[in-house]
């Protein structure tokens, strides 16, 4: 049960709580070693200074081979978009010529061994060999060509598509790499007091832990329990007035929340003839010229 000096603690027009601030927990994305503390516990601290850094190596590598796995998918689709080199092409023309070639000399030859048999000079079989030399040849003329067009009509559409949509998860993974390295320098992400550091310089941190804990905001607020006949009466915004175990003077505060909910009432909120009665938990903010109120302390808020 909290003191409170000149008042009575039965009297239904208080509502009775403890001040706290907002606790930010920041949690280790990898398994990490510890290797910078600058700030020491029970500091004040502002947004983005950082709070611990941890072993940054592995994660500098991963995301190199994914910047490297980048620029090889942008050089690939620029390859298939420039498509053939002219060196390609007149190699490939070049094969056409010589293909053409050859087949003009296996339709001599066959013409020649076509009118030996016929004169029966030389016998059936070489006819045959010479047609199907002839052959061969009308079908290495029209692969050259194939190979030719290949070349000359450019990249398909697919494979255009296929380059674009790997060069995009190449990508992806580069930023996911990116975030990973950056989340390994924890950083405020509020203004506050640096609460707690649970792990030591050179400690290896898990997964999920919490390596800082930051008490955001400047002054604390008030966390109370409204009585229900009182919840009509209080509204977000309010001013009320707050007293604090071990301070004389009482001071203003505003209502910041207040549920909409009511809850079953804690035991230490009213008093035993009372306690069957439901609650609205509220947070009532104190002045900035507060900040030096600790956590935890009694706080009582007078009602309307």
């Amino acid at each position: 049960m909290f003191t409170i000096t000149g008042c009575d603690l039965d009297s239904p027009s208080l509502a009775l709580g403890t001040l706290e601030r907002d606790r930010i927990s920041h949690t280790a994305t990898a398994n990490e070693v510890v290797v910078y503390l600058p700030i020491a516990q029970g500091k004040r601290v502002k947004k983005g200074n950082v709070l611990v850094q941890l072993d940054t190596r592995l994660q500098l590598a991963m995301t190199a081979k994914a910047r490297a796995n980048v620029k090889e998918a942008v050089a690939n689709l620029e390859k298939l978009r420039n498509g053939a080199r002219s060196e390609d092409v007149a190699s490939a023309t070049a094969k056409l010529d010589g293909a053409k070639a050859s087949l003009l000399e296996s339709e001599i030859g066959y013409n020649r061994a076509k009118n030996l048999v016929e004169q029966e000079l030389v016998s059936k079989a070489s006819l045959d060999q010479a047609l199907a030399s002839r052959d061969a040849n009308v079908a290495a003329v029209q692969s050259a060509k194939e190979e030719l067009l290949k070349l000359t009509n450019g990249t398909r559409p697919e494979d255009l598509a296929i380059a674009k949509a790997h060069l995009a998860a190449m990508e992806a993974i580069a930023a996911s790499e990116s975030k990973k390295l950056l989340d390994l320098t924890v950083v405020a992400t509020r203004d506050g007091i640096l609460d707690n550091l649970p792990w030591n310089l050179g400690e290896r941190v898990t997964l999920g832990s919490p390596v800082a804990v930051v008490l955001a905001g400047v002054a604390p607020y008030a966390r109370v329990y409204i009585p229900e006949p009182y919840r009509i009466k209080i509204s977000a915004g309010d001013t009320l007035t707050v007293r604090v175990d071990g301070l004389k003077q009482s001071m203003p505060g505003k209502v910041r929340w207040i549920s909409s909910e009511p809850a079953f009432t804690p035991y230490y909120a009213l008093n035993q003839g009372e306690r069957s009665r439901l609650m609205y938990l509220a947070e009532v903010q104190l002045p900035d010229s507060y900040a030096t109120l600790p956590n935890g302390v009694g706080a009582q808020v007078e009602l309307p």
